[in-house]
């Protein structure tokens, strides 16, 4: 991003030494058609939009527009990833390949399944990958699970960001650990981004509230009946959160009303 538009940013999302406005990370999958993507992401207001590389058409094929066409560059911040990756070998060559193709793009997701059931993260190959990557250059996000531990080992490493998931990818269960989120979001130095896992809008301004840096989502948006007025409900959604984690909520005053009103100077 160039200088004018980081200083034009109050409260900027900051990864790898890059700012960007929006704390709303989209997908590219599942949509319909590339029209219904183009207009889903343009309503969600994202700056980074994630694909991914073993499955997505890139470019034009057969006389069909590949995802780029619909993707202008000077408005969006690709982020390949390596989803349907099983081992850190696939995962590296997926990543250095999207380097080839975008040109020397070195901010990527990194995604190491475990199994085809659940995609929880295969946490041994994922620290192995990211070794690898970023030995080789590359500013590395990484889908991980909720584990303070793991988040810890992944910054100290060198990762730009943690995307602990909230549940199981393509789930919409919500979040159902926060506590572990808490958790690592007191310690961690770099941003924290929710991956996987998101519903509707009121998890994302969950997500927000408790301190993510921002959340990451796609079936979430893709799946709603209406993509594009869900992708307008999870913009505002983020940014309530972030607010509202900002102005700080008030105490919770449990078994006790506490009313809102003087409780001196009544009328008799």
């Amino acid at each position: 991003m160039n200088a004018p538009y980081k200083e034009s940013l109050t409260d900027p999302l900051v990864i790898g030494g890059q700012y960007f406005g929006s704390r709303l990370l989209v997908g590219t999958g599942k949509y319909r058609n590339l029209t219904e993507t183009a207009r889903a992401l343009d309503a969600s207001g994202a700056e980074i939009v994630t694909v991914a590389i073993r499955r997505m058409p890139l470019t034009a094929t057969d006389g069909e527009p590949g995802l780029l066409d619909v993707l202008p560059p000077k408005r969006y911040t690709l982020l390949p990833n390596s989803a349907g990756c099983y081992t850190a070998d696939d995962a590296v060559r997926t990543l250095r390949l999207a380097r080839e193709l975008l040109d020397g793009h070195d901010l990527v997701k990194l995604e190491v399944l475990g199994d085809q059931k659940t995609l929880f993260p295969n946490m041994p190959e994922t620290l192995r990958a990211a070794e690898v990557l970023i030995r080789d250059g590359f500013r590395v996000m990484v889908y991980c699970s909720d584990d303070p531990i793991q988040a810890r080992v992944l910054e100290n490493m060198g990762c730009v960001a943690v995307m602990p998931l909230a549940s199981l990818i393509g789930s919409g269960m919500g979040i159902l650990n926060p506590w572990n989120l808490k958790i690592i979001i007191a310690e961690a130095k770099v941003p924290v981004i929710v991956d996987a896992g998101i519903g509707t809008a009121s998890d994302a301004a969950v997500a927000m509230e408790l301190g993510c840096d921002g959340v990451l989502m796609n079936t979430a948006i893709a799946h709603a009946r209406n993509p594009v007025l869900m992708a307008t409900a999870m913009r505002h959604a983020v940014s309530a959160g972030r607010l509202a984690f900002l102005a700080g909520r008030m105490a919770s005053v449990p078994y006790r009303a506490v009313a809102s009103s003087p409780q001196t100077g009544l009328i008799e």
